[in-house]
C-alpha cells in the first residue's frame, strides 16, 4: 500500500499527550505503522560521555502511531490523504481542499 505520510510532511497529533503539537516527519517506520516527529513525544535518554559526544540526559523524539497523526494541508488544518491518478502518475491529494500534496 501507498504511504499516506511521508518523511517532511507537516503533521499534528491528533490523540495522547503531545495533543495538538505540530512537526515534521523525520523517519517513518512504515513495518511498525510509525513516525518520528521533531519535537513531538519526547523522551530522555541517558548517555555515557564518549569521545564524540557530550554525555548526560538528552531529549530524543520517539516514534509515535501514524493512526495518531493527520496532515497539515494548505490552510493549516489537519486533513486526510487520498490518492488519485494525474495522467500517468499517482499523487496524493488533501481531502479538505483537493489540492496535490
Amino acid at each position: 500500500m501507498a504511504a499516506k505520510l511521508r518523511k517532511g510532511d507537516r503533521v499534528i497529533v491528533l490523540t495522547g499527550k503531545d495533543k495538538g503539537q505540530q512537526g515534521e516527519i523525520t523517519q517513518v517506520m512504515p513495518k511498525d505503522n510509525k513516525a518520528v516527529v521533531d519535537g513531538v513525544n519526547m523522551a530522555i535518554r541517558h548517555t555515557r560521555q564518549s569521545q564524540s559526544s557530550q554525555g548526560g540526559r538528552i531529549p530524543k523524539a520517539m516514534p509515535i502511531d501514524l493512526s495518531n497523526l493527520a496532515l497539515i494541508d494548505a490552510n493549516g488544518k489537519p486533513t486526510r490523504v487520498g490518492f488519485r491518478m494525474e495522467g500517468e502518475t499517482k499523487v496524493r491529494f488533501a481531502k479538505t481542499t483537493g489540492d496535490v500534496i
